[in-house]
């Protein structure tokens, strides 16, 4: 029975008031539907029997499934049911009986690109890092507007579109670029995607021969490592230091192609790129002929000191494409984000773009020019930056007792997650592995090193946890640390 399923799955993973009763559903529906315990096209019992059987509130199952459907977990037929979406992934039938598996082979790109930072290693818990709220989206209001757009679609907005994007989306990016990031643009260098992982590739496949180094920060982002590593580029590690990327002489010895740069809220240890680097960066790109790849993920949300300009409003040769996304604002399965290209790239770009991954998805790009423009993107914004203020000065007050000088925090000015710098000596993968038996979520600063080998520190997000939960837990955190200092022979 469905009821006695998700009853376990909760129970298995999750303790009483680690998350509210509404995620918690949603994680256990979730985990079931990708684990096959729910089959693809399997019609999900009424919300009103559900509510019945769990003994939640129905606003509790009825906030989890329209999560689920908005998400693209489930779908609903009005009349008919919900059902488990036909997109879901499907469990070969072997496993599913139990049978063992067959052995496969991988090419050793593909065992490098599936041996580390897996989907099992990004479980959603308090202080996981890269992971916003989105559990205040506005549901109804965005099926609302999806559904009005599906009832006026023309039957060129169900075809691929190669033009780039839909008109009116991105001419609001362009808009909201201008005044907020100042970056110089028009229209038709904007060119919607979908996501940061599908422009980055974009960008290395048109960019780039295989083979052609590329510069990444040190510690780096390892969503860019897999998309560089996917196209056969040669990754060419550059350390950060407190004032971002950190080229030395002897880099220039391996010449880039492309550099990759999170200048705003470096990622991960939160450095803010300073204006000397910047102009030294756009010097190097244009001593080497390179292109700058500008992630700026996370600018939305700067909580002290002055705004930071992005790298692009810097840039006077067109050396400079920057990449942006709706996900940490909105929800992470919208899967829309976009591109600023050179003018003299956006033509070659847009057809490029429509070969390679036919995009699509017109009524949701609709539905979603027309959130911004109604002033519900603002709005969602302003929310966000006030709810994460509060979580993130939670957050510091909670880990204030273990700081000192041998630990340390960097990046809080911006963002969703903070680094704590811990000492050399200290294992901090160890201290990870610790937290999660505690079921707190930490991400060890050296995992995401590529070169560098006496970086520790750990990586603790504060945009899904909800506010008590970060005032219950964050002293147990704050614990933890400090007494993995004191058994290092360190103190705080």
């Amino acid at each position: 029975m469905l009821s006695e399923l998700l009853l376990t799955e909760i129970a298995r993973l999750y303790q009483p008031a680690r998350l509210s009763l509404h995620r918690q559903l949603y994680e256990a529906l979730r985990r079931a539907i990708l684990d096959g315990k729910i089959a693809v096209g399997e019609r999900l019992p009424s919300s009103r029997d559900l509510t019945q059987d769990l003994q939640l509130s129905r606003n509790t199952v009825v906030a989890a499934i329209n999560q689920l459907t908005v998400e693209g977990y489930l779908v609903s037929h009005i009349g008919s049911g919900t059902f488990v979406s036909d997109n879901v992934p499907r469990i070969p039938a072997q496993r599913q009986h139990g049978a063992p598996e067959r052995h496969a082979t991988l090419s050793a790109r593909g065992l490098s690109l599936s041996s580390s930072f897996c989907a099992s290693d990004l479980e959603i818990q308090p202080f996981t890092a890269g992971i916003a709220d989105f559990s205040a989206f506005p549901v109804t209001l965005w099926q609302r507007l999806q559904n009005k757009h599906w009832r006026m679609t023309y039957p060129d907005m169900l075809d691929y579109s190669s033009s780039g994007g839909y008109a009116p989306l991105r001419r609001a990016v362009a808009d909201y670029l201008r005044v907020f990031r100042s970056v110089p643009l028009d229209l038709e260098q904007v060119i919607i995607t979908s996501g940061t992982q599908e422009s980055l590739v974009l960008c290395a496949q048109l960019l780039a021969k295989h083979g052609d180094p590329v510069w990444l920060e040190d510690p780096a982002y390892w969503g860019a490592v897999k998309a560089f590593m996917a196209t056969g580029l040669a990754l060419h590690a550059v350390p950060v230091d407190d004032q971002g990327i950190a080229p030395q002489t002897s880099d220039n010895a391996v010449p880039p192609r492309l550099i990759y740069v999170t200048p705003s809220h470096q990622y991960p240890t939160g450095a803010v790129m300073s204006l000397a680097r910047r102009h030294q960066i756009l010097s190097l790109a244009r001593q080497h002929q390179a292109w700058i790849l500008e992630d700026d993920y996370d600018s939305e949300f700067r909580f002290s000191g002055p705004p930071i300009s992005s790298l692009a409003g810097l840039d006077t040769d067109q050396r400079v494409i920057y990449l942006g996304s709706f996900s940490k604002v909105l929800y992470p399965g919208l899967k829309l984000g976009y591109l600023v290209v050179p003018k003299g790239l956006a033509a070659a770009f847009k057809r490029a773009h429509y070969d390679l991954n036919r995009p699509g998805q017109m009524p949701v790009q609709a539905a979603l020019a027309e959130f911004i423009d109604m002033g519900h993107f603002a709005s969602a914004l302003r929310k966000a930056r006030q709810s994460y203020a509060q979580r993130r000065a939670s957050l510091l007050a909670a880990l204030q007792p273990c700081l000192g000088p041998l630990a340390r925090i960097t990046g809080a000015e911006q963002g969703l997650h903070l680094c704590m710098r811990l000492p050399d000596t200290l294992d901090d993968k160890a201290l990870a592995q610790q937290l999660g038996k505690l079921g707190l979520t930490v991400r060890p600063l050296s995992g995401y090193c590529l070169a560098q080998t006496r970086l520790r520190g750990l990586i603790i997000g504060y945009g899904y946890a909800p506010l008590a939960e970060i005032e219950r837990f964050g002293p147990l955190l704050a614990r933890t640390i400090a007494s993995a200092l004191s058994r290092s022979g360190t103190s705080a």
